[in-house]
């Protein structure tokens, strides 16, 4: 969840930083067509990561079940 909260805000700052880019040169259009496609790999990415960030959860999630499960058999095995 925290990865996935720190993607966003790297993704906003990057959408930020290309948008003042393009902003600063208002005169040159391929430089601010430049910037806006490029904020938009960067909402991409951050759409991305925040899957991938997602999917990892779920995994840990799902290992730290797996964990329990074998601790819970481990124990019931020591007490016979």
């Amino acid at each position: 969840m925290r990865s996935r909260s720190i993607t966003a805000g790297i993704a906003s700052l990057m959408l930020v930083t290309m948008v003042s880019a393009g902003c600063a040169k208002k005169e040159d259009t391929s430089t601010a067509t430049r910037a806006e496609q490029a904020a938009a790999r960067a909402e991409d990415a951050a759409r991305r990561a925040e899957s991938a960030a997602s999917r990892v959860e779920a995994a840990a999630q799902r290992a730290e079940a797996a964990a329990e499960k074998a601790e819970r058999m481990f124990s019931k095995h020591l007490r016979k």
